[in-house]
C-alpha cells in the first residue's frame, strides 16, 4: 500500500508539472504573438472580435461577377452598409474596374519621436518601412492596397516603381485617400491590370508614415476592414464585408432584372411611365413570375 501510495504522489506530481509547462509554453507563445503584432502594427482587438464572423471564403467566381454587375445595383444591394462607398477618386486607368481583398494602411505626419519608434519597430520585426515596399513583399494575389493618407490635404504613397512592384506580386490595384505619383506611367497599357485610384496625382515625394498595417481604416466617410472586398470603378469605391458578397450579388443581379424588365416595358409604349417606375403592384406581381436570375 505505501508503495502505490508514492506511485500515485508521483503521477500527481508529473501531471502538475505537465500543466505548469503547458501553461508556460502558452504564455511565451501568447508572449510572442503580441510581440509580433507590435512589431509588425497590425494589432486590431475589433478584428480579433469580428473574425469568426468574416471567415467566410469568397470565390474566384463571386469576385469576377463583382466586376461585372452595375456599380448602383451592388451598392443598393448593400443595405445596411450602403455607407461603405467613397467617391471623388481620379484614377489611373480610366473604365478599368478593380476587384480583390482589402489591404489596409494607415499613414500620419512625421514627427522626429513617431519616425524613431518605427524606424526601431521595422527593424525588429524586419519589415519594409515604405509601406507600399512592404505591401510588395508581403500582399498576396489577389489583394487590392487600401490606404488612408489625410485625403486631399494629406500626402501621396507611391509612384510608378512602388506600383511595379506590387502589380508583380499579384496585387490588383490601390485605393489612396491621398496621391500617387507619376500618373503619366501608371497611366501606361503596362498597367491597365493596376489600376490606382487616388484624390490627386504629383509630382513631389512623400513625407508621411504609415503607422498601421492591416487595420481598420477611414476612406473619405467610410470605415473599412481589413478583408472587406473592395469594388472600384470610375463612379466610386465599395466595400463590401466578405461574410454578406453572396447576398449582396443575389440582390443586385434581382436589381439588374428588374431595371431590365422595365426597360422592356418602356420600350413596348403599353404602359404609363408611372406604371413601369416604380413598378405598379400588377407590373411588380408579373416580374416576381419570371424566373429568378441566378449564376
Amino acid at each position: 500500500m505505501p508503495k502505490m501510495k508514492k506511485m500515485n504522489r508521483m503521477l500527481v506530481v508529473c501531471a502538475a508539472l505537465s500543466i505548469a509547462s503547458a501553461a508556460l509554453a502558452q504564455d511565451r507563445d501568447n508572449e510572442r504573438r503580441e510581440g509580433q503584432r507590435a512589431n509588425n502594427l497590425a494589432s486590431s482587438p475589433v478584428m480579433d472580435k469580428l473574425a469568426a464572423s468574416r471567415d467566410v471564403e469568397v470565390t474566384d467566381a463571386q469576385l469576377a461577377e463583382l466586376k461585372t454587375l452595375q456599380m448602383e445595383a451592388l451598392w443598393d444591394a448593400l443595405g445596411d452598409y450602403r455607407g461603405n462607398y467613397a467617391r471623388g477618386f481620379e484614377t489611373s486607368q480610366p473604365g478599368q474596374r478593380v476587384v480583390g481583398r482589402a489591404l489596409t494602411m494607415r499613414h500620419l505626419p512625421p514627427r522626429p519621436d513617431l519616425v524613431e519608434a518605427l524606424d526601431t519597430l521595422a527593424e525588429a520585426g524586419d519589415w519594409n518601412r515604405s509601406f507600399y515596399g512592404r505591401a510588395a513583399d508581403e500582399g498576396e494575389p489577389g489583394d487590392v492596397i487600401v490606404v488612408e493618407l489625410g485625403g486631399l490635404s494629406g500626402d501621396h504613397m507611391f509612384g510608378d516603381m512602388g506600383a511595379l512592384g506590387m502589380k508583380l506580386a499579384g496585387i490588383r490595384g490601390a485605393i489612396v485617400d491621398g496621391g500617387s505619383r507619376d500618373l503619366a506611367e501608371l497611366s501606361d497599357p503596362g498597367f491597365a491590370d493596376f489600376p490606382v485610384f487616388a484624390r490627386y496625382f504629383t509630382a513631389v515625394v512623400s513625407q508621411w508614415q504609415g503607422v498601421d498595417w492591416n487595420v481598420p481604416v477611414r476612406i473619405g466617410r467610410a470605415t473599412v476592414l481589413p478583408g472587406d472586398i473592395v469594388v472600384a470603378s470610375d463612379s466610386g469605391v465599395l466595400f463590401i464585408p466578405p461574410q454578406l458578397v453572396g447576398e449582396v450579388l443575389s440582390k443586385a443581379r434581382e436589381k439588374v432584372a428588374m431595371e431590365n424588365y422595365q426597360r422592356e416595358l418602356l420600350r413596348s409604349g403599353q404602359h404609363r411611365f408611372g406604371d413601369i417606375y416604380p413598378l405598379s403592384p400588377a407590373l411588380l406581381e408579373e416580374f416576381r413570375r419570371r424566373p429568378t436570375p441566378r449564376r
